[in-house]
Formats: C-alpha cells, structure tokens, sequence
C-alpha cells in the first residue's frame, strides 16, 4: 500500500509539470516500475521503520509539492 500511495502522489506532482493527459498515458507504464520498485526496496531494507518514516514523508512532500503547485 505504501508504495502505491508513493508512486500515486509522485504522478500527481507531475501533472504540476507536464499536461495531465501525458502523464495518465506515461503513468501506465512508469506507475506499475516505481511501484515495483518500492515493493522490492521494502522488503530488502533491514531496518523497517526506515520505510515506516520514508514513504509517508515521500507521500508528503509530493503531495505538498502538488497542492502547492497547482493553485
């Protein structure tokens, strides 16, 4: 779940950058490897509250980032 949360407020973030219809096409494949990715980084981590703080702090800031912005 947490990186699925990651990976979606990153792509909100870009659509501060580039045309929403271009990062929904982009998003289909560049979602699924950032997230694949973040599935495999928390499993081979040692220390599990370092994804615990990582990924609501990555969540954050993208969003802030987003939110900000895009008013």
């Amino acid at each position: 779940m947490g990186g699925y949360v990651v990976m979606v407020s990153f792509h909100l973030m870009l659509t501060c950058i580039f045309t929403d219809q271009d990062i929904v096409i982009t998003a289909y494949l560049s979602g699924y490897v950032l997230w694949a990715i973040l599935l495999l980084y928390a499993f081979l981590v040692k220390n599990g509250w370092w994804i615990w703080v990582l990924y609501p702090a990555l969540t954050t800031v993208f969003y802030l980032l987003f939110y900000f912005l895009h008013a």
